[in-house]
């Protein structure tokens, strides 16, 4: 066994500090990226490297960036307002959610996971890629935003960097509920909504939105809907890691656009 240097402490203390916010044990991690338990311990206590493929399988697993595991300080950091300040965004360093936002992320996530959430494909990456389309296609139809989230290029399709904290806040305010899954031999998290959506906050288009949305692509398993991310405009635009522009969906084909008249 390799002896961890202050490089590998570091790295390894980020790895167990990012499985336990993704409430990720280290039997279900040792399973997502290929080692044994013991290997992910002596990880996470920098008593052993981490070499540059497992690296990879740690982003994977995670669906961050790999940089963001290795620099800490290069991931964004999400303020949620408590009051409807303007939106500060820069992906490098702060992310400033306001509170007009959170609230349209809250009740739309909470209507999904009413309509969808109990299909057994519905995981936490399936809810990444329909918040996604929701959101995009609703500025593609509107020249508006929707909830306005922050997506990043990842390998498994768009990331909605606000998710994670926003999902935190709900769990603590007994709004939502997050559980862990098998689908087809792989570990699955999922979501289960603890209250009704608040309606007011929406309006009838956003509603229509949402619900095109979660009729076209909510039977998709994780592997499809990201497959098929993978292939509309905004993510083929964006490097790894970086910022999906809204813009980018006004050059969308004929197969992703939500426009009636190119659809």
């Amino acid at each position: 066994m390799s002896t961890g240097t202050d490089f590998d402490r570091r790295l390894g203390e980020q790895i167990g500090k990012i499985r336990a916010e993704l409430e990720i044990t280290q039997e279900d991690l040792s399973r997502l990226v290929g080692l044994s338990r013991v290997a992910i311990s002596q990880i996470e206590t920098g008593k052993r490297k981490v070499t540059a493929d497992e690296l990879q399988r740690f982003s994977a697993a995670f669906e961050i960036p790999a940089d963001y595991l290795v620099d800490p300080t290069r991931r964004p950091q999400v303020i949620l307002e408590t009051h409807a300040a303007p939106a500060k965004r820069d992906a490098g360093l702060r992310i400033s959610v306001p509170q007009k936002n959170v609230r349209k992320f809250k009740e739309t996530l909470l209507y999904v996971l009413t309509r969808v959430g109990g299909k057994p494909n519905v995981g936490e990456t399936v809810l990444y890629k329909l918040l996604y389309f929701i959101d995009f296609d609703y500025y593609e139809r509107y020249e508006e935003q929707l909830i306005g989230a922050t997506y990043v290029r990842r390998e498994f399709g768009p990331l909605p960097i606000e998710f994670q904290d926003i999902a935190r806040t709900m769990a603590a305010d007994n709004e939502l509920q997050s559980y862990g899954s098998e689908y087809y031999g792989k570990r699955q998290k999922r979501y289960m909504a603890l209250r009704e959506p608040d309606l007011s906050v929406l309006n009838g288009r956003e509603i229509q939105v949402i619900d095109d949305v979660i009729c076209r692509l909510s039977d998709m398993n994780a592997s499809k809907i990201a497959d098929y991310s993978h292939r509309d405009i905004p993510w083929l635009a964006a490097a790894e890691g970086e910022v999906l522009d809204y813009e980018s969906v006004f050059y969308r084909t004929p197969e992703y656009s939500a426009r009636p008249e190119l659809g």
